[in-house]
């Protein structure tokens, strides 16, 4: 079992979701703005936040917390699943952020240090992310992360992939 550490960036304090968070991560998802380009409703209970923090403790890969150093708020989430250890090794990452903390750079910030955890711990060979068409400050930061968008587009979605770069090439 893969140990994901706590991670300090110069704003932000990135850790595991935990049940206990189930009330910060409720008021987070029960933004429509949050959720809009995700494959969830806007969460309507401490009970579905629950869900949700349970789904990706359960799954492969791991899903990060965004606190804000500054005041401890939960600013957004981050993290991988769908984690196949096969050759080549790969996962999905996924991140939303709050409306509040759009356009500051967090989540550049969170992903720099995350992506490192995918490829140093977990040992991933390329990293995958699908963003909605419509979503293009998503598309944008990937792009700016260096991932590559795919040329295929299926049920509306860009495939990007950021492969690691001294490792047998899948692109």
């Amino acid at each position: 079992m893969v140990q994901y550490p706590v991670i300090h960036t110069e704003r932000l304090l990135i850790r595991e979701l935990a049940l206990d968070d189930a009330a910060v991560v409720h008021k987070h998802f029960s933004d429509p703005e949050v959720t809009r380009f995700m494959d969830i409703e806007p969460c309507r209970s401490d009970k579905e936040a629950e869900e949700i923090i349970k789904f990706h403790i359960n799954d492969t890969g791991c899903r990060y917390g965004l606190f804000s150093k500054k005041d401890g708020n939960l600013v957004g989430t981050c993290g991988f699943h769908c984690w196949v250890n096969d050759e080549p090794a790969r996962a999905e990452i996924g991140f939303d952020l709050s409306k509040a903390y759009w356009g500051q750079g967090l989540m550049q910030e969170a992903l720099s240090e995350v992506i490192k955890v995918g490829f140093d711990i977990m040992k991933l060979d390329f990293i995958e992310a699908t963003v909605d068409t419509n979503n293009v400050r998503s598309q944008k930061l990937l792009e700016k992360m260096n991932f590559i968008r795919q040329e295929e587009l299926r049920d509306n979605l860009y495939y990007y992939i950021l492969q690691f770069p001294s490792r047998k090439s899948y692109l």
